[in-house]
């Protein structure tokens, strides 16, 4: 347990090492799964008043499917659409880094304290889109930044277009 809570604290500062050392590790498949796990608990948990303990397990529930789903886009978006010369990918590698990118998530249980629950969530979602940008970069080994930062916006679109054309279907 040691072993992860250094992998995600090293996540959470952004260290390109991390991404890199979770790439090539095919057994952090685990692990990446229970950091979305953490991190979507704690966000639950810093929303209590809004969501109650439903809304902590339906939020977990789609995190895991979100996360599987966000690091298939990300691997079409970056292998197919926008690779550089050298990206050499697969969905696994975008799993685990991904994954990893969650960590700094953990800091939303602290949004349970009601006058901080908008500030921390607005932290938070701007420090794990950093960490996507970089675990991105590193998962299909990209020089640019900003091309990463250019497969999660347009991964991003994709998927709002996709929940906004599902709710509208559904009627909600």
């Amino acid at each position: 347990m040691t072993h992860l809570k250094d992998r995600m604290i090293r996540a959470a500062k952004l260290d390109v090492d991390l991404y890199e050392e979770v790439e090539a590790d095919q057994g952090a498949l685990h692990q990446a799964m229970l950091v979305v796990v953490l991190s979507s608990v704690a966000a639950g948990i810093g929303s209590f008043g809004q969501g109650g303990l439903g809304g902590v397990l339906i939020g977990t529930i789609a995190a895991i499917a979100g996360w599987y789903i966000w690091a298939y886009l990300t691997y079409f978006i970056g292998t197919r659409l926008l690779p550089e010369p050298q990206t050499k990918a697969d969905h696994g590698e975008l799993l685990r880094t991904i994954g990893f990118s969650s960590a700094p998530g953990l800091i939303r249980v602290l949004g349970i304290i009601p006058w901080l629950t908008e500030i921390v969530f607005h932290i938070a979602s701007i420090w794990m889109l950093v960490a996507m940008a970089i675990a991105v970069r590193q998962a299909l080994d990209y020089e640019s930044t900003w091309r990463a930062v250019g497969v999660c916006v347009i991964g991003w679109i994709v998927q709002a277009a996709f929940l906004v054309f599902l709710f509208a279907f559904l009627g909600k």
